[in-house]
């Protein structure tokens, strides 16, 4: 459902009281991040600030994510289940989500590791730290880059042909990390394969 053609009105808040369970969910890991309550007033302030907001239980008072720690979830998008009484939440992190500083109040919730992947990515080519094989490779240059694609395809060509499973899919572990880095290097990522797949599928 679009935020901009969402009812606030038409969901069903007299099941629980006003409230209703919000699911935040990493809108490129796909990670379910934490689970809150939202009442009409920080409904409506989440899709009029782009910042998720909950009704805190324990405070009785409208509470934006981070607003003491800086760790905001930027809202993406957000729908509603069948019934109208869940909101799921998309929102992309700025920081650790859980209050003991971890990605997720779920220790163990699954997630997609070739975004995470795609996204340290992006943070070595923001930060540059020394040391780091990314670091070296973003400072090479997308020239070198793309050599290294190449290399890493034909490498797993033929692993596909003339060596076990092991060995293939560490060979296409390497191409699709170093196929990530040539994107990003081109000022794209992960995000943007996954639209033109979407695209052709149709």
């Amino acid at each position: 459902m679009s935020t901009t053609t969402l009812d606030i009105e038409a969901l069903a808040w007299a099941k629980q009281d006003g409230l209703l369970p919000a699911i935040v969910q990493d809108a490129d890991t796909l990670r379910v991040l934490m689970l809150g309550y939202m009442d009409r007033a920080a409904l409506a302030t989440t899709l009029a600030s782009g910042q998720v907001t909950f009704y805190s239980r324990s405070k009785q008072r409208l509470w934006t994510k981070g607003e003491s720690s800086g760790h905001v979830l930027a809202l993406v998008s957000l729908d509603v289940d069948c019934d109208g009484d869940t909101l799921l939440v998309q929102a992309r992190p700025h920081g650790p989500t859980c209050h003991l500083g971890r990605t997720s109040c779920f220790p163990g919730a699954p997630g997609d590791g070739l975004a995470e992947l795609d996204a340290l990515i992006a943070q070595r080519e923001c930060e540059r730290p020394p040391g780091s094989y990314t670091t070296r490779l973003f400072e090479d240059g997308i020239r070198r880059i793309a050599q290294k694609v190449g290399e890493e395809g034909v490498e797993t060509a033929l692993a596909a042909v003339a060596q076990d499973d092991e060995a293939l899919l560490g060979e296409a572990a390497d191409l699709l990390y170093h196929l990530l880095v040539l994107m990003r290097a081109r000022g794209l990522g992960l995000a943007d394969i996954k639209r033109t797949l979407a695209i052709r599928r149709g």
